[in-house]
């Protein structure tokens, strides 16, 4: 079941998605502890990160 996620999803955007999440819970861990303005920063490389995937997957 996993293997055939990852063969019809692929390797590299799974580990693609690993990294937005990862940077996802980084961003509320400053955020909660107090540099906001470095969360909201590091808040939009996520959304960047998964433009450029849909970009280049076109």
């Amino acid at each position: 079941m996993i293997r055939d996620f990852i063969r019809k999803i692929g390797a590299m955007n799974i580990v693609m998605l690993l990294v937005v999440i990862s940077i996802i819970i980084v961003s509320e861990y400053l955020f909660v502890t107090g540099n906001k303005l470095d969360a909201i920063f590091i808040a939009f490389w996520a959304p960047t990160i998964l433009g450029f995937m849909n970009y280049f997957k076109q």
